[in-house]
């Protein structure tokens, strides 16, 4: 660890792929990092997606630059992490006179964020997916993908752990205090630079923890907004929330997606042995109480039948919900319009730090964003060695025990 750094300790709130993936940018760069989370790890949104590595062809028409960073990132993680991911491709299909009228306007698109794709004919489709409709009008090969959740996130965790940062579980955040740490507190980096206090709870012991640190990154997710608020600051953050679901059977083996403007049931994605069927779409109140409704699921399945007609009788394996964290000042009907780009935020000189929206495709970018900002921050220079470093196997991910740190009062 770099020496020079060990003053400026950073705690990581969640441990979805945005808090894992931060947590090695910083820990590559030499920082001391703690990441806390209050469940297992990718227990939130992260664990909950639909496993898709976007080529970005969804997004090029309504959010282009969503389009490119998460084209640029798809080849990034190819590179670092082949462990864990599956390169099926993918197919945008169409269905209707109204796909057809859409396919130009997709096609420029995808060329404007750099993908190289060209239409193939429905017969050279339904060779390469025989389980297609069969009436499909036209279809385009996209760089899709698909991914593990928790291995990817257990990976950016493993390759931090080997360059000194700690992973702490089941520890609930419930205080973030300015200024120092009370007398006879002690962090394994020292308190030389500490600005604020990070209060916390074992819910393994029940035992009060107390983390000072430099800076505090809130990479909660969905419940950003409710981190922001111990330190008194709003968040911008929308759950937006939708319904996956889980049919038995690799019904498909590439992505399959709906050539049109995004919108319910306009993916199926082979997952194992498995295959995703998603998404619905809607605001949530809160991201704790999600529910299933069983009109979503059904429509779903209906949805899913009309790209490849035996979704319609696969057994149902599961139904899900999760809340995607996107960031927006106001609140849409349903959270489609809302862009799947990320932002960074500095609340001030607290050191405290939102990163929110994205995917967890592009958490590598948003976490190199973060950690230049906060490399700015605290008036270091330090480069992010993130796009060239092959990640550490997911295997060698272990949390650490909170009582071996030596942490806490």
């Amino acid at each position: 660890m770099d020496r020079a750094l060990q003053e400026f300790p950073v705690v990581i709130i969640g441990a979805g792929s945005t808090g894992a993936a931060l947590a090695c940018d910083l820990a590559l760069r030499g920082f001391p990092v703690t990441v806390l989370e209050r469940g297992e790890v990718s227990s939130g949104t992260t664990g909950r997606n639909h496993a898709l590595l976007h080529s970005g062809a969804r997004y090029v028409v309504h959010d282009p630059a969503s389009a490119r960073e998460c084209f640029e990132e798809n080849r990034v993680l190819r590179r670092l992490a082949p462990e864990v991911i599956e390169p099926t491709g993918g197919l945008f299909v169409a269905l209707d006179a109204a796909d057809l009228d859409y396919l130009p306007e997709f096609l420029e698109g995808c060329r404007e964020a750099g993908m190289d794709v060209r239409p193939i004919s429905p017969r050279q489709a339904l060779d390469q997916v025989p389980a297609l409709n069969p009436q499909i009008l036209a279809a385009v090969p996209v760089p899709d993908a698909v991914f593990d959740p928790y291995r990817l996130t257990a990976s950016w965790l493993a390759t931090a752990q080997a360059a000194g940062a700690r992973v702490l579980t089941y520890v609930r955040v419930e205080g973030l205090e300015a200024g120092p740490p009370p007398a006879g507190v002690r962090s394994r980096a020292g308190d030389a630079r500490a600005r604020i206090v990070v209060r916390a709870q074992s819910l393994a012991s029940g035992r009060e923890l107390v983390f000072p640190a430099a800076v505090v990154a809130n990479c909660a997710g969905p419940w950003a907004p409710q981190i922001g608020a111990l330190a008194g600051v709003k968040v911008p953050v929308v759950p937006s929330a939708g319904v996956l679901v889980a049919l038995e059977g690799r019904l498909a083996n590439k992505v399959i997606n709906h050539l049109h403007p995004p919108g319910d049931g306009d993916i199926l994605v082979p997952q194992r042995q498995i295959s995703l069927a998603g998404t619905t779409s809607w605001v949530a109140e809160s991201p704790d109480q999600v529910p299933v409704p069983r009109d979503h699921v059904e429509r779903l399945r209906e949805l899913a039948s009309r790209l490849v007609p035996a979704a319609r009788f696969a057994p149902l394996r599961a139904a899900y919900s999760a809340c995607r964290p996107l960031v927006a000042d106001n609140v849409a009907a349903d959270g489609r319009e809302i862009s799947r780009g990320f932002r960074v935020f500095n609340h001030g000189q607290s050191g405290l730090f939102t990163v929110a929206g994205g995917k967890t495709a592009t958490s590598r970018a948003m976490a190199e964003s973060a950690g230049d900002a906060i490399c700015a921050f605290l008036g270091v220079e330090r480069p992010c060695r993130t796009r060239v470093t092959p990640l550490v196997s997911y295997r060698r991910f272990r949390a650490d025990p909170w009582e071996v740190q030596g942490i806490g009062k």
